[in-house]
């Protein structure tokens, strides 16, 4: 029976790296593009909500919605019920989802952001700027332009170049400075929702100030009805003791109205026409400019447009926010053999990565035996490199075997030294044969022949080492 075995800590070497001796790390999860989204943005849910980094606003929207709607029905509604009709409570119940449901929304998607340039696409961009300026014809430097100009509906449109993105923004695209994002189609940032409103949730946030302000109309007038049907039966004063919430819906209902109103009558005239607040408010069609201005998006039709606005398809988003990164360092792939094989090129993809077991705590007898014919390898191995490739003889494995197994009786001779049991040396599937002569002392791992091909002689020598303590 041999001595019980001293329990050695080992670490395992694989060819990831650009150092083939280099020890690896556990693998990591691959992360998400949203982890690194270089806007000012926030994301919740592994990236399936998306809102801008000032939310403070957009929690007071939500508040007051919530209060006001949750006081109405709870003060109001049972009266309104019994003295008029069921009715008003179920459609006050229909307005507050309807409009909860096109605020989040709103707040929560991707307005239509464009995705920024990479290194290669704004170096090609460069040089295109570089080859239209006529850079290097032997004049004087000129810094290259701003704009360009397309044609659309037979109006001329300039696509300005934004300095952060490395784009030339699409018609009626626009950078935002608060989310730091160019955003297709963009109509303007509005803190109220937490977000920037643009080509893919316009008509989101339409129908929802639309429907607050059906809602807000709808509980401010029965708001008063209520307090007049029962100042009708016990006096003013006795009415608004009897539901003091009443009037705190009033008031809010009251200064909220107007702006509402309004907002959502202006955006009915976009909509109409075709227009975004960005382009109303910097006056883009406007006949001051000149006789011949018109907006090209309008279909002439102000029930197209508004069809075109609300009805037409939703554009897929182009950032893909929840995609992972690829990364640059080559992928591990398992083959069928067992055998862990690393590779992004095509010369990684043909070596198989051996994990022979390395012990990693030094020691003074950590030392190879001498070995007959063979050099001896004093230096650890991770700090081995690997030389041309050379094919070692064919023999070559079954003769370490045999040398191994005579030199490992000396090793047993020796004071002190204790080698793992099957049990306790862990060994890679398909590396040893169950009647190896090594298996009941030592834990050795055989290069399969895709290796023995492609690596070199000493590097191999180096990968199968003895470990004691």
């Amino acid at each position: 029976m041999p001595p019980p075995m001293k329990q050695c800590e080992y670490s395992q070497i694989t060819t990831q790296s650009s150092s083939p001796m280099e020890s690896p790390k556990k693998k990591k999860i691959p992360r998400k593009k949203w982890e690194v989204f270089p806007g000012r943005n926030k994301f919740h849910c592994d990236g399936r909500i998306m809102m801008a980094r000032q939310t403070g606003v957009f929690y007071l929207t939500l508040v007051l919605i919530v209060v006001t709607s949750g006081l109405f029905f709870v003060f109001d509604c049972p009266f309104l019920a019994v003295t008029i009709t069921p009715v008003i409570p179920a459609i006050a119940g229909v307005l507050f989802f309807f409009v909860m449901g096109t605020l989040l929304r709103t707040s929560f998607s991707d307005p239509g952001v464009l995705p920024r340039a990479t290194q290669d696409e704004a170096a090609d961009l460069e040089r295109q700027i570089d080859i239209a300026n006529g850079s290097g014809s032997g004049g004087g430097y000129r810094p290259p332009p701003r704009t360009k100009e397309v044609i659309i509906n037979g109006q001329t449109v300039k696509l300005k170049y934004c300095f952060t993105c490395k784009i030339f923004r699409p018609p009626r695209a626009s950078h935002c400075s608060l989310c730091d994002n160019c955003v297709e189609r963009f109509d303007h940032h509005c803190p109220w929702v937490g977000n920037c409103v643009g080509k893919r949730n316009y008509r989101f946030f339409y129908m929802f100030i639309l429907s607050l302000s059906f809602l807000t109309v709808f509980i401010f007038a029965f708001v008063i009805t209520h307090v007049i049907l029962r100042s009708q039966k016990t006096g003013f004063l006795n009415a608004l003791k009897d539901s003091p919430a009443s009037v705190l819906e009033a008031v809010v209902c009251f200064f909220s109205v107007w702006s509402i109103l309004g907002l959502s009558g202006f955006h009915t005239y976009l909509i109409s026409s075709n227009q975004t607040t960005n382009e109303d408010i910097k006056g883009s069609w406007s006949n001051k400019r000149s006789k011949d201005n018109y907006n090209p998006y309008s279909y002439g039709n102000i029930f197209t447009n508004c069809c075109a606005a609300l009805c037409g398809p939703l554009p897929p988003s182009l950032i893909d926010r929840r995609g992972a990164i690829q990364s640059d360092t080559p992928q591990s792939v398992a083959p069928p053999n067992g055998i862990t094989t690393y590779g992004a090129t095509q010369s990684q993809s043909n070596m198989a990565a051996a994990t022979p077991l390395l012990q990693s705590e030094s020691s003074p007898m950590n030392e190879e035996l001498p070995v007959p014919g063979k050099m001896t390898i004093s230096s650890p191995c991770a700090t081995l490199t690997l030389g041309q490739p050379t094919p070692p003889p064919s023999t070559s494995s079954l003769a370490t075997e045999t040398i191994l197994a005579d030199t490992l009786p000396l090793k047993e001779a020796c004071e002190g030294h204790h080698f793992l049991t099957p049990e306790e040396a862990p060994s890679p599937p398909g590396m040893l044969t169950p009647g190896s002569p090594l298996t009941h002392s030592h834990t050795m791992h055989v290069l399969n022949a895709v290796t023995q091909d492609s690596m070199h002689e000493d590097s191999v020598r180096g990968l199968v080492k003895l470990s004691s303590v």
